[in-house]
């Protein structure tokens, strides 16, 4: 690509090079000065486009004496300068050496071309296209975490009637309880079906923080990690546990009861007890609101409301995405969002109890004994 010194001009007041041009040599009659007019001749033939006559071996004189530049601008136009054209180019027989010069000052260069400089001390920024791979909790197995909170509050001290699912005369101890979630790669079920993230919440009593719901959560980030949580969520049932679920006797306990017979494990979920509360929440509150969705009821009962919340039916997108080495902020609101689910199922159970308590006594009131007439 052919530069001229307009074009090399226009380009140093972009870049907002103010060095000077060097200073072309006056031309004279002796053998030196033979070799400046040479260099002027061919600088005119530049502009001119005429070849010219300048032998190499005096331009090459020239430019050795010239003065160092003092950026990358100047040296190009030196070059341009001292570069033989026409027959001069045509008859050079030996290759022109290159000149002795200091390193160019390539800020301008990067201005040039809409570059950044970055100082000695300044950290490099990271990649545009660099992936937030960040997963919360700690690994306890390869490709597998636990994400662990607490929530500060009273447990229950009576044990909670099962009036409300129909099981009159029965009652749970609420430690007993187990409310869990999971997070699958669809929604169709059978073999191809995973639950990549298990949540489950209990009323527990911890020596330093007192009582509370305790939320675990297990997350696999490998598709070999599935053993290993299958196993982990074994460890946290006891043959008292009694599950509690929103549909989850329909699906999450079918799922899993599948993933550990091909896992070849024991399933410990079978020989459980299981309240599943999508079924009584239909009974008492159809035909109250549009639907009777986790949501739903979440908003119009419990009061609410969700800030900045995946929907389940994203998550298994969430997930797979990962896999592929995609960013894991979708993956992060998979996990807030099982996190409340298993929340919203303890505070459902409270209130489907007092609901059924609340309807029993004013029955009850109802029908007491009519008061006796007195006559006169």
């Amino acid at each position: 690509m052919s530069l001229s010194l307009d074009k090399l001009r226009l380009l140093r007041r972009q870049a907002g090079d103010a060095t000077p041009a060097p200073a072309r040599a006056p031309a004279t009659q002796t053998a030196a000065g033979a070799g400046a007019d040479n260099v002027g001749a061919a600088d005119a033939d530049l502009h001119t486009g005429q070849p010219g006559a300048a032998l190499p071996t005096a331009a090459n004189d020239a430019r050795a004496r010239a003065p160092a530049p003092a950026s990358v601008f100047a040296w190009v136009e030196q070059e341009i300068r001292h570069k033989p054209t026409g027959a001069a180019a045509a008859g050079s027989a030996l290759p022109a050496p290159a000149p002795a010069l200091r390193r160019p000052d390539v800020g301008g260069l990067h201005r040039l071309l809409g570059l950044r400089d970055r100082g000695a001390g300044q950290a490099a920024r990271p990649r545009a296209n660099a992936q937030d791979r960040h997963v919360p909790g700690e690994e306890i197995a390869p490709g597998l975490f636990l994400i662990e909170s607490f929530l500060p509050q009273a447990i229950p001290t009576e044990p909670l009637s099962l009036a409300f699912a129909k099981r009159d005369g029965e009652a749970v101890q609420p430690q007993d309880l187990l409310f869990f979630d999971t997070e699958t790669t669809g929604l169709a079920g059978g073999t191809g079906t995973r639950a990549f993230m298990i949540g489950a919440a209990d009323w527990h009593r911890d020596a330093a923080r007192g009582d509370g719901l305790r939320i675990r959560q297990l997350l696999m980030t490998t598709m070999a990690a599935e053993t290993a949580m299958l196993g982990e969520f074994a460890r946290w049932l006891r043959p008292t546990t009694v599950f509690s679920s929103y549909n989850g006797r329909c699906y999450d306990a079918p799922l899993l009861k599948t993933r550990y017979r091909l896992a070849r494990q024991r399933c410990p979920i079978t020989p459980l007890d299981h309240v599943d509360l999508l079924f009584p929440t239909r009974r008492r509150y159809r035909g109250t609101w549009e639907n009777c969705r986790l949501g739903t009821i979440e908003r119009q009962l419990l009061q609410i409301v969700r800030d900045d919340d995946l929907p389940g039916s994203e998550a298994p997108a969430a997930w797979l995405n990962y896999l592929r080495g995609g960013s894991a902020v979708n993956l992060r609101r998979v996990a807030d969002h099982n996190h409340q689910d298993v929340v919203t199922l303890s505070l459902l159970m409270q209130r489907l109890v007092a609901e059924e308590r609340r309807e029993r006594e004013t029955l009850a009131l109802a029908d007491g004994p009519v008061p006796a007439r007195t006559g006169r």
